[in-house]
Order: structure tokens, then sequence, then C-alpha cells
């Protein structure tokens, strides 16, 4: 008898365990901040039968927001839906009707099974949101952060859910780029990591896991690469233009770094080079670049200021 008696106390605590370890099906998800990659994560999730909770600071911000993921929503409808207007309209006004806006994060983060932030790129003002909302969120909730430089541990240990929290890096423009890198801290559960990676997989993307290491493994590789181009001709061994065409036309790139810099914006990545150098000064990849310094103390950013490394009318 006591033997089986051992055997069902096993047999239930198996059991126990494995309830206990069940991944969360995520529905609903509450996105924080309604810039490019806020509206864009929270416009797939919308499209892909999630229920979204859109936060920022103003109305006239998530006016702005809502009204380019309409926008966004209409193109997509016009491919997917091109033999059938009405299917394109009926989709459009699905996705939309799943999308509701907040000013007030706290007071909507109750009952969402996923927090994804995509807040400004400041250690500070990220750990203050999570630090706030790790008080008012259900025990379940996952939280997420779509920064592509800082690191997930520092942002994790602003809460009391470590084992709930996790990177979640999507690439811009979100509805169209299929990679998401979810990243795991030493501190992730199984059961947490699991969980993003079949959320990724439910918008349709493809999720690649990734520790929690500077850049993670897109920017790791293309930062540096970027920076190498860009010491390559301050030290006057190719101009920016043959660079560019060498790495189209040779590597089958479809931009040059030096286009590509300027596409992603001269600022961002001296942000994210910073950050690397302040975490790692001795690293030779990390090391600063005199031209991008000048340029974007110039307030010459790229596209989005009408001059970088070239000229933008």
């Amino acid at each position: 008898m006591a033997f089986v008696t051992r055997q069902f106390v096993r047999s239930m605590s198996s059991s126990t365990a494995a309830a206990s370890a069940k991944k969360i099906l995520v529905k609903h998800v509450t996105v924080i901040g309604g810039g490019l990659m806020g509206a864009g994560i929270a416009q797939v999730a919308a499209a892909t039968g999630h229920t979204v909770v859109l936060v920022d600071q103003t109305e006239d911000i998530l006016a702005k927001s809502r009204k380019g993921i309409e926008e966004s929503l209409r193109k997509v409808a016009k491919k997917k839906f091109a033999e059938n207007p009405k299917g394109a309209d009926e989709f459009v006004a699905k996705t939309l009707s799943s999308i509701s806006t907040s000013t007030d994060a706290a007071s909507v983060v109750h009952s969402t099974d996923l927090v994804v932030e995509a807040i400004v790129e400041n250690l500070q003002v990220k750990n203050e949101l999570f630090k706030r909302l790790d008080k008012f969120a259900a025990e379940h909730t996952i939280f997420a952060s779509n920064t592509s430089s800082l690191q997930i541990t520092s942002l994790a240990n602003s809460t009391t859910r470590q084992d709930r929290f996790a990177g979640l890096h999507f690439f811009n423009p979100v509805p169209l780029m299929k990679l998401v890198e979810v990243i795991k801290t030493p501190m992730t559960s199984q059961k947490t990591f699991e969980s993003l990676l079949d959320f990724s997989r439910a918008l349709g993307k493809h999720p690649v896991a990734c520790k929690d290491t500077p850049g993670f493994i897109v920017n790791r590789l293309l930062v540096p690469y970027l920076m190498e181009a860009v010491r390559l001709c301050e030290r006057g061994e190719a101009s920016k233009e043959d660079i560019d065409t060498a790495m189209k036309l040779g590597a089958g790139y479809p931009m040059g770094p030096f286009e590509l810099l300027d596409y992603v914006g001269l600022d961002t990545t001296k942000f994210i080079l910073d950050g690397w150098h302040e975490m790692d000064s001795k690293n030779p990849l990390f090391q600063p670049c005199p031209s991008l310094d000048k340029l974007v103390a110039e307030k010459k950013f790229g596209k989005k200021s009408g001059e970088g490394f070239y000229k933008y009318k």
C-alpha cells in the first residue's frame, strides 16, 4: 500500500509540475508606445486575432498612430484581397475593431497576457515604466521589451517578475519583416520563453532565440559591419559610393552600408554603438567613429533629416 501511495503522490506531483509549466496562450496584448514600432506590433497582433490595447502619453499621438495603422492595413488588404474589395474592407474594419487605445498604462495591464514595451531607448525611462506596471499587472502577465540595444536583464531587474520577462525584438517595418528575436535572460523561465516563441509564430513571424548579449543577433553582426565601412572610408581606402556599390554588386545586398546607415538613422546607430562602448570599452568593434559623431553633432541623421552621409531632397 505504501508503494502504491508513493506512486500516486509521484504521479500527482508530476501532473502538478506539468500544469504549472503550461505555456501561456497570449490573447490580450498591451503595447506601450504608439510610434512606428509600437503601432506596427499592435497592427500585426490585431490582424492575427489578438485583442490589443495601444498606449501612449497623449490622445493626439494615439490618433496619429491609429491613422498610420489604418493606412498600413489598407496597403496590406489591397494585396491580400486583390480580387475582393469587400473582403479588404472587412479585414481592415475587423482589425481596427480589435485595437483600443489608452493614455493610462496602469489601468489596462491588469487583464492583459503580454505587455510589449516600444518606447524611447532610455534605460531609466524604461525601468520606471516597468517598475510601475509591475504593481498593476496580473501575476501571469509576461513583460517584454522591443529594445534593440539595451540589456534585457537590466530591464527585468526593475520588476519582481524576472522569470516572466524577456526581449521581443521586432524589425521595421513590422508588418513586412518576418523576423522576431526572442531574448532569454538567465532568469527567464522556459515557460515564458516558449510562450513568446508561440506568440511570435501566431503573428506569422519567424522567431529566433538569443541570449542577452549586446545587439542580440542581427545588430551584433550588422552594426560592426556598418562601422567598418565607415572606418574604411575614414582611412581614405575607398569612397562611400564605391563601398556601397561594391556591397550591392559583390555581396548581393539590397543597400550599401552608407545607404543603410542613412535609412536607419545615424543618431540611432550612434546611440547603439555608444551603449556598447560603455559596456565594453576595450572591444575594438565598439569603438566610436569620428565621422559618424560629427554628422550626428551637426544633426545630420540621414533620410529623416534630409542629410546624412548622403543628401536627400
